[in-house]
């Protein structure tokens, strides 16, 4: 281009988004870098609805509705799939390789918008004990800012998401009305929680269970979300902007009933509401599920140039100043060819917002901002394990989002100490998670000779019955779990694949022991038969004390170039800066020190909000 940009930023993907919509909207001209295909990046109605409706025919032509399924499969920008994340370790397949000991279970999108297309849309804040992880409990490291000091930054997430919760119901372990603000409530009112969350409260609500001699008091509460629902009209901001007088970024607005939804990227009276449609994850058919586009088609585009098909190889780091001269990265046509024409970006400030995996990829391609040696290590995720049972009665699942109801007692305790804590969503998707049901309660019943009337007989029976719970399981942040790169493994276009090693401690293994012991009680206290089985067969089964336990990824991928108060053992500043380099931001999951037992996109989007402010400072500097 023939005119200098103020930022050159990598990533569409929803911190990406903020940055492209905050920076422009407040006068900063910025190139966007999309590794995705260009027909992803529609934002006008009809460009945007075909493409929508292509993903959608993708998704309902698939017999496996896996996380990525609708979106397209690019050799030249290859996503992680969870269907290559299923056999045991060493192994080089797909995308990532595997060293293990244990393969990493969670994949994400490389694709405009990002993963926010297949998410849940699950946005329960962390817990203030959360940040205080090594000083309270002795486990991982305390990261250099509070809860307090992300609080106001969490309001603006929660805007530009449009939450819909109650706050009021948010009550639990180191978790009341204090977290929030006396007068605080969510953009949107809560998603009405499903018909099988009430079955479940009627026997779960302040059930006592029992664990390693301590009794523990079990609670029901429903789930903030990312999805629409009805403005609440007792929420009183309009927007986020920059105040050129005071130099901070603002969420502005004093009147209440003034929150407007925003809908489909086509269409503002579709997905405006959500409609019960249980396909959350991989996709939501009307787009009343938040997705990154949204964000970014509210960016000032007169000040916003985006180059898609274009995957970014390495930063050019000036050896003398130690400032980054420029982005190099490699446009494709064809997403299947290797053939490609290199090009550099060149800016004021660069910004990184290309995932955890990929943020730490390029650094280490790079050599750049590792002086501490952090890059790539103490990769995290949610390891979740799952139980599953068939109800005494009819509760019919698959209706409604994915959640409508978590447990948070075992959230945060003196536990800690000694083992992972740990959130329980009540699932509404029966057994489709760990059997694929409802698909293969048709073949099984085919198999045992089942017909017409016979079949449909026994599905109705069954399936209505299905009950799913699962334990998402904080991981804590260990510097072997890690990505690495090496020129043995390249993609089509001869950029590195990410070579992750990554193992399962103690600390997890006991908290799967804890989690299953919990289970037992919940699931005996409502009369749930137990199907659950951990077969050694499956790629992340692990043992502890002689018994055997599987997890599962939860898509949660936290780490790798995490934030701290010191150069010697963190990558960026509270501020998002990287140490090493004055010139460049991070944002994203991989900031994060800790993982706490909340869905991560909530706290990263606080973060990246954090984060926008101090590139706008020091652009006005």
């Amino acid at each position: 281009m023939d005119h200098e940009y103020d930022v050159v930023l990598v990533g569409s993907g929803i911190a990406g988004a903020v940055i492209a919509k905050t920076l422009t909207q407040a006068g900063k001209r910025v190139l966007l870098l999309e590794a995705g295909l260009a027909a992803g990046m529609a934002l006008s109605p009809e460009p945007s609805y075909a493409n929508y409706q292509r993903y959608l025919e993708t998704f309902y032509s698939k017999a496996n509705k896996a996380t990525n399924g609708p979106y397209p499969d690019l050799p030249d920008a290859q996503s992680p799939d969870v269907l290559q994340i299923e056999a045991k370790t060493p192994y080089d397949e797909g995308y990532l390789v595997q060293n293990g000991p244990l393969p990493f279970a969670s994949d994400c999108l490389r694709s405009p918008g990002g993963t926010t297309l297949h998410w849940l849309g699950n946005v329960p804040r962390m817990l203030p004990n959360d940040f205080q992880m090594k000083t309270l409990y002795g486990q991982g490291v305390d990261w250099p800012i509070s809860y307090d000091d992300l609080k106001p930054w969490y309001e603006m997430a929660e805007y530009e998401i449009g939450v819909s919760g109650d706050v009021a119901a948010q009550v639990g372990p180191d978790m009341d009305r204090s977290n929030y603000g006396d007068d605080y409530v969510f953009p949107m009112k809560e998603i009405p929680q499903s018909y099988q969350d009430q079955v479940w409260m009627k026997n779960t609500e302040n059930l006592s269970v029992s664990l390693y001699g301590k009794d523990y008091n079990v609670t029901c509460v429903s789930m903030p979300q990312g999805r629409n629902s009805i403005p609440n009209p007792a929420y009183r901001k309009t927007g986020i902007f920059w105040n050129d007088e005071t130099k901070r970024l603002e969420l502005a607005g004093d009147e209440p009933g003034k929150y407007e939804v925003v809908g489909a990227i086509w269409d503002q009276n579709t997905g405006n509401r959500c409609e019960g449609n249980a396909s959350c994850v991989p996709i939501c058919p009307v787009q009343a599920k938040y997705n990154a586009l949204k964000t970014l088609k509210k960016s000032d585009h007169s000040k916003l140039d985006i180059a898609t098909q274009a995957v970014v190889s390495k930063l050019l780091v000036n050896d003398t100043t130690g400032k980054l001269d420029g982005i190099e990265y490699k446009v494709y046509a064809n997403p299947a060819s290797p053939i490609y024409t290199t090009k550099v970006a060149k800016g004021k400030i660069y910004v990184l917002a290309a995932g955890a995996l990929e943020n730490a990829k390029i650094l280490l391609s790079s050599n750049a901002a590792n002086s501490s040696d952090q890059v790539g290590r103490n990769l995290m995720d949610h390891l979740v394990m799952l139980m599953w049972g068939l109800f005494p009665e009819k509760v019919y699942p698959y209706r409604g989002p994915g959640c409508t109801t978590y447990l948070p007692t075992f959230r945060d305790g003196e536990f800690r100490k000694d083992f992972a804590a740990w959130i329980s969503p009540l699932d509404n998707w029966g057994w489709s998670w760990p059997t694929f049901a409802p698909g293969s309660d048709v073949s099984n019943g085919l198999a045992a000779g089942k017909f017409g009337k016979a079949l449909r007989d026994s599905l109705a029976d069954t399936v209505t019955r299905q009950a799913l719970l699962h334990f998402e399981c904080e991981q804590a942040p260990d510097p072997n779990n890690r990505i690495t790169v090496s020129p043995q493994y390249t993609d089509l276009l001869g950029n590195y694949r990410p070579v992750i090693q990554y193992d399962a401690s103690d600390y997890m293994r006991k908290s799967f022991e804890a989690a299953k012991k919990v289970g037992d009680q919940i699931f005996a206290a409502n009369g749930i038969e137990d199907f659950t089985d951990y077969n050694p067969s499956d790629a992340d089964y692990v043992t502890w004390k002689n018994r055997g336990y599987t997890f599962w990824g939860a898509g949660h991928i936290v780490g790798t170039h995490r934030m701290g108060s010191s150069p010697a053992d963190s990558v960026v500043k509270p501020t998002q800066q990287t140490w090493d380099h004055d010139n460049l931001y991070l944002v994203g999951c991989g900031n994060m020190p800790t993982l706490g037992t909340s869905n991560p996109t909530l706290t990263m989007t606080a973060l990246t909000f954090m984060a926008a402010e101090a590139i706008l400072k020091q652009l006005e500097a």
